[in-house]
C-alpha cells in the first residue's frame, strides 16, 4: 500500500486526484493541502510515501514545500505535477529535492505508475520530457560546465560506471543504455544503482543534475548522440 498527500489549491483537481487514487486498491490518500506550509505540516504529521505536489499556488509554492519536505529528511518523497509548457519552475524544483515530473494531462495509467515509482525510490521523468526540460532551463546551471576528472564522487567509479553516468544524463533509459552499450538491461539497472549510490544521488534525477553540472554531458547531446 502506497500512502499519498494530495497538495493542489483547486478543490476540483483534488477531488479528481482522490477518485482516481481511491480507485485502485495499492494506493491510500492519507491527506489534502490546499498550499505549501499545509503540504510540509500535513508531510511531517502522516509521513506519506508520496506527496502529489501542485507547483503554483497562493502564499508557500511547490517549490519551497518540496525543499522543506526534502530537507527534513522524512520518508515522503515529492511528485510534481506541471503543465511544463507554462511552468518556469522546474530546473528550481529540481534542486528542491523533487522526485519527478508528471504533467497534469497525464494518462490515469501514467500518474499510477509514477507514483508507484516515487514510492519505491525511482525517478518517473520520461527521458523525453528529461531531455526537454534540461534543454530549456540549463541555462540556470551555476557557473561554467567543471572538469568531471576533479570532483572526489567520480574516482570511486569504475570506468563502466562512468560511461553509466554520462548515459544517464543523457536521458537514456536503461533499455537504451542496454542496446548502445551492448549490455543486459539487469546489469544496467545493477549498474544504475551502483554509480547513484557512489556519487550520493537520492534518484535517477540527482544524477542527471550531477552530469551536467560537473559537464560530464550538454543540453544537445541527448540530440546528437
Amino acid at each position: 500500500m502506497t500512502t499519498v498527500l494530495i497538495v493542489d489549491d483547486q478543490p476540483l483537481q483534488r477531488f479528481g486526484f482522490r477518485m482516481l487514487l481511491e480507485s485502485v486498491p495499492e494506493t491510500d490518500v492519507v491527506g489534502e493541502a490546499a498550499h505549501g506550509a499545509e503540504a510540509v505540516r500535513q508531510a511531517a504529521e502522516l509521513r506519506p510515501d508520496v506527496v502529489l505536489m501542485d507547483v503554483r499556488m497562493p502564499g508557500m509554492d511547490g517549490i519551497e514545500a518540496t525543499r522543506r519536505i526534502t530537507a527534513a529528511g522524512g520518508r515522503s518523497r515529492v511528485l510534481v505535477l506541471t503543465t511544463f509548457d507554462l511552468d518556469e519552475y522546474a530546473h528550481a524544483a529540481l534542486r528542491a529535492g523533487a522526485s519527478g515530473f508528471l504533467l497534469k494531462d497525464a494518462r490515469p495509467e501514467e500518474l499510477l505508475s509514477g507514483i508507484r515509482a516515487v514510492a519505491t525510490g525511482d525517478a518517473v521523468i520520461a527521458p523525453a520530457l528529461t531531455r526537454r526540460l534540461l534543454d530549456t532551463y540549463a541555462h540556470h546551471l551555476p557557473g561554467r560546465p567543471q572538469d568531471g576528472a576533479a570532483d572526489p564522487r567520480l574516482t570511486a567509479l569504475t570506468e563502466r560506471e562512468h560511461e553509466i553516468l554520462v548515459a544517464i544524463g543523457r536521458g537514456w533509459t536503461n533499455t537504451e543504455i542496454a542496446e548502445r552499450l551492448v549490455l543486459s538491461e539487469s546489469t544496467v539497472k545493477t549498474h544504475v544503482g551502483r554509480v547513484l549510490a557512489k556519487i550520493g544521488a537520492r534518484d535517477r534525477i540527482q544524477a542527471v543534475i550531477f552530469a551536467y553540472d560537473l559537464g560530464l554531458t550538454h543540453p544537445n547531446a541527448a540530440a546528437t548522440d
